[in-house]
């Protein structure tokens, strides 16, 4: 198998992010998901998270970074909170 071009493979995930921003996956699952080796997938979540595009939840899985922002914020503005 051919290793995909780090470009393809970084718009190939964040294309995944915005089509559904609640995703949340583990670095195994996405090299299931995506089919990538572990250092092409290390180095993706990686500059993703360097961007700012992505962070690493407590539980180690990877969410949009956008996401994170806007649940706090609805969580926050939630009555009886």
């Amino acid at each position: 198998m051919q290793t995909p071009p780090i470009l393809d493979v970084l718009v190939r995930m964040q294309t995944e992010w915005i089509e559904m921003p609640r995703l949340k996956l583990t670095r195994p699952q996405a090299q299931r998901l995506w089919s990538l080796p572990n250092g092409v997938c290390e180095t993706a979540f990686e500059a993703l998270i360097k961007s700012g595009f992505l962070v690493q939840a407590p539980d180690g899985a990877y969410i949009r970074h956008a996401f994170l922002r806007t649940s706090a914020a609805i969580a926050a503005a939630s009555p009886g909170r």
